[in-house]
């Protein structure tokens, strides 16, 4: 065989800037200009979730409950609490051919307030925090953090809270030894360095005037919570607040091809699947996307994916679609149905090598990342896609000049991750992995690249309308 024989014959992933033209980079910025925004304006499910269905319902999309049946071309969402939504085209083929989904998550990791979190020490007032998913908490310490979230209090009154992210506001830290007094932190493991219980977010310095105050600073910052928000200390208990960094997504690079923000993981899929469901056209099949809670830490709760919310919204559409409801409709629609689980790879980082698999790892601006399976070291905990949906998926984007490549998540034995797959997949589902990598995953400032964010919203948007 020659050698001109056998280049034509490997395979080798394609950088997305190298396939470019001058319009269609002008195309990848401007898009990213949206997402970058978006990304720094909502850093919550509950922000993510608020924005997406203001979008949706300005694209022509209806909350569920306003239909009485639906047709093809109909536009529905339906909300979960707050925290997860369900969106929906319908289309030309009958509804039992199956669904086109792409699944994604809005959680993120982060650090949830304490339900009992204002205490005061060492003239300072500060906020306990307990961390949510999988952090290196030492990443979390000396840094602008931003409080989110919402506060309810006992007469169903509630209070949307964003301190730390406009200029005149003020942000809140977590403090760290110095380095002249550090010599026995210094000696741990990075694991340990900062535990979990030290990562108390300082609020307040102040004291109030009252001689006969107890905790002259803690009644300060409860003064100012009453009289600027309306809420006191008991309202702690029935709030969700999540200490974020303050930090906006912000350019990368000299040639500003990178996006350097909080939350990609897994935003970026979920934000990008939002923009391809709103630019579908006439959809083969009825497009779905999920934006779904609670990944982060297995994706449990009522808001996960492991609730039957999903299940109890395709129940309604076949309710809403054919004039007599089974069960076994449901079930039909289900088995037939083709899910792209939209979640990040970890891009591989030159400076710790070590751990990645280098023939097998994603990089940074070859486009989405094709994951056959997830999982950990044996595969456990994994969704594998079977090699003919493999081919399909491979095909689709292909020949729509979709940009991709494939990837495992790290060296075998060095870990791995798992993704909402093996949810879907449990349904009988044909299901991929497919998402961007992302540089620094799960820190509190990740890097992705706008040439893969750009061409996961291609491949979205490919696959649901098809």
């Amino acid at each position: 065989m020659s050698e001109e024989k056998k280049n034509e014959n490997a395979y080798q992933a394609k950088n997305a800037w190298a396939e470019m033209g001058k319009e269609e980079r002008e195309e990848v910025f401007a898009f990213n200009e949206g997402y970058a925004k978006f990304l720094s304006e909502n850093k919550t499910e509950r922000e993510f979730a608020s924005a997406a269905i203001s979008e949706l319902e300005a694209a022509g999309f209806k909350n569920i409950n306003q239909f009485e049946s639906l047709k093809k071309g109909d536009k529905v969402y339906v909300e979960n609490r707050s925290r997860a939504l369900m969106a929906a085209v319908i289309g030309e083929k009958d509804l039992k051919e199956g669904l086109k989904i792409v699944g994604s998550h809005i959680d993120s990791p982060r650090l949830d307030l304490k339900p009992n979190p204002l205490y005061e020490d060492g003239e300072m007032a500060m906020f306990k925090t307990h961390y949510y998913g999988g952090v290196k908490k030492y990443q979390w310490v000396t840094m602008p953090l931003a409080l989110h979230g919402v506060v309810v209090k006992d007469d169903g009154t509630q209070i949307n809270i964003s301190i730390g992210e406009k200029e005149d506001d003020p942000v809140f830290f977590i403090s760290d030894v110095l380095p002249h007094l550090g010599k026995e932190q210094m000696k741990k493991s990075m694991s340990e360095g900062i535990s979990g219980e030290q990562l108390n977010v300082v609020v307040g310095s102040i004291p109030v005037a009252d001689e006969d105050a107890k905790e002259k600073i803690k009644e300060a910052v409860l003064n100012h919570l009453k009289s600027e928000y309306d809420f006191k200390e008991e309202d702690f208990i029935s709030a969700d607040l999540q200490v974020v960094p303050a930090f906006k997504t912000r350019d990368a690079g000299f040639d500003r091809g990178l996006l350097a923000g909080y939350g990609h993981d897994d935003r970026v899929c979920s934000y990008t699947a939002l923009e391809a469901i709103l630019d579908i056209k006439d959809p083969q099949y009825t497009s779905v996307i999920l934006l779904m809670d609670r990944e982060e830490v297995g994706s449990m709760g009522s808001t996960g994916m492991q609730s039957h919310f999903f299940e109890d919204q395709v129940a309604n559409l076949v309710d809403l679609y054919y004039n007599e409801y089974s069960e076994l409709l449901v079930r039909k629609v289900m088995q037939n149905s083709k899910v792209l689980s939209a979640d990040v790879n970890a891009a591989y980082d030159p400076d710790f090598a070590e751990v990645y698999a280098k023939h097998n790892s994603a990089y940074l601006g070859k486009g989405i990342v094709i994951s056959k399976y997830t999982g950990a070291r044996g595969k456990a905990g994994a969704s594998e896609a079977s090699a003919e949906f493999m081919g399909e998926i491979r095909g689709l984007f292909n020949n729509a000049g979709v940009v991709w490549q494939t990837a495992e998540l790290g060296k075998i034995d060095e870990g791995g991750g798992g993704t909402i797959a093996q949810f879907l997949a449990n349904y009988n589902m044909d299901v991929v992995d497919c998402g961007p990598a992302v540089l620094s995953m799960h820190s509190p400032y990740e890097v992705v690249s706008k040439a893969d964010v750009y061409h996961s919203y291609l491949a979205y948007n490919v696959f649901l309308e098809k």
